[in-house]
């Protein structure tokens, strides 16, 4: 069976390796635990397999064992994929398992395996003529789960490919709705917006016990990592650049996990000249959206987005502003262009806010805004340049921003506010 024009996929973490064949004895120092029984009569449900082996005589040994298993597909390859970008168009075949012959190639075939493993759900076994514990290791860092040995017996192989079979991924039901978008906007730059989305999406992570993401889209010097104190591999930038082949399990391998639980897809730790396209971040937000029930945008101040799901899908856009001329002038322009004829939800969030905010009253600033603004957090300046020197996140502390902030990320799941707290008795009261 001949396949060609195959393109390279990224690498998927390895999983456990099972010794099985006359290698089981010697093998069980490094992995316990490998004398599971199945009956001889066992065999792989519906399984395709394809099985790859440049060396005729082992891959006829491999194919005696196959046929002694029922319910399975075996395709024969007579070679390798001539380079590591040919696997991907061998994936597209839907394999439920691979084996791999090791010893005509041992170096091509393990950089084979981890190929297969980047992209694929499937079992990838391998085989040999001889039980080398150092190759056994080594196969089982790329991602093989099963090191047969030859000879084979069709009790071993039978018994690797019931493993296989289970480790089948059950298909995904389709969702009937996409999660909620929640796109944090600032009508100037150094609003705050990173501050309150970063903070907003920790406390709903942890408030509402559903699944979110915080997507920095503040190209090209976005600082969502920084504020939470963690450190990406990847970036939105890897995201975007490669949209076309974006799903689910891509996305996984692009996110950072925050302690708080969140998920995070950061901007690029270096500056990155990348232009964006509409169609891109429409695809990685819907991606995002079948993945996650809540899917946190920060997207600074920029409007070259308005044209994407961004303002056309988002549950709600909390439009980032402060008492100042300058940013109440934006965000009356804004409002004027973009929410005043049924546009997404707004809840405009005044930054900094202090009862006489730079000497702008309280009735100015909703003239200023259209309407009076949906939240105010309170000015805490050293409370914020506190958790920017140790990227903890003000909504894991208790201050009076972190509790408004919480009240916010309640409200998106229809919760309550939280009551605030007792104080305790004193003598001397107050």
């Amino acid at each position: 069976m001949r396949s060609t024009n195959f393109r390279f996929e990224e690498v998927e973490p390895p999983g456990r390796l099972k010794a099985t064949g006359s290698n089981r004895n010697a093998m069980s120092d490094f992995f316990p635990n490998l004398d599971t029984q199945y009956p001889e009569s066992f065999g792989a449900d519906a399984m395709i397999i394809a099985l790859i082996g440049p060396d005729e005589d082992r891959r006829s040994a491999a194919v005696i064992a196959l046929a002694g298993t029922r319910g399975t597909d075996v395709r024969e390859f007579s070679f390798y994929p001539p380079g590591l970008d040919d696997v991907p168009r061998l994936l597209e075949q839907h394999y439920d398992a691979f084996i791999i012959d090791l010893d005509s190639n041992p170096e091509y075939a393990l950089e084979l395996v981890e190929s297969i493993c980047a992209k694929s759900q499937a079992t990838v076994m391998v085989y040999s003529s001889k039980a080398d514990p150092d190759l056994l290791v080594r196969c089982m860092r790329a991602g093989a789960r099963e090191f047969l040995t030859m000879p084979f017996s069709k009790v071993t192989m039978a018994e690797a490919l019931v493993r296989a079979s289970a480790r089948k991924p059950a298909p995904k039901a389709d969702k009937k709705a996409g999660g909620k978008l929640l796109v944090f906007l600032g009508a100037k730059g150094g609003s705050g917006v990173t501050t309150l989305a970063c903070n907003f999406a920790v406390a709903l992570a942890q408030d509402s016990g559903q699944s979110t993401l915080l997507i920095d889209l503040d190209l090209p010097l976005g600082d969502a990592a920084l504020n939470l104190g963690i450190v990406a591999e990847y970036s939105t930038v890897n995201a975007l650049q490669d949209s076309s082949r974006l799903d689910g399990s891509f996305l996984s391998k692009l996110l950072t996990k925050h302690s708080s639980g969140l998920s995070v897809l950061a901007a690029p730790g270096k500056f990155s000249q990348f232009e964006i396209s509409n169609q891109a971040v429409d695809k990685l937000l819907t991606v995002a959206r079948q993945e996650f029930d809540n899917v946190v945008v920060d997207m600074g101040s920029r409007l070259d987005l308005t044209g994407t799901v961004l303002f056309k899908d988002a549950f709600t856009i909390y439009l980032i502003t402060q008492a100042a001329i300058t940013e109440l002038r934006n965000s009356n322009r804004l409002i004027s262009q973009f929410f005043n004829s049924g546009g997404p939800k707004l809840e405009i969030v005044l930054n900094r806010y202090g009862p006489r905010s730079l000497g702008v009253a309280d009735e100015h600033i909703t003239k200023a805004l259209t309407r009076p603004a949906t939240w105010k957090i309170p000015n805490d300046y050293a409370a914020v340049r506190q958790m920017q020197n140790t990227a903890t996140p003000l909504a894991l502390t208790d201050s009076p921003i972190s509790r408004l902030i919480r009240q916010m990320a309640r409200s998106v799941c229809g919760e309550p506010a939280a009551p605030p707290k007792k104080k305790g008795f004193s003598l001397f009261g107050g």
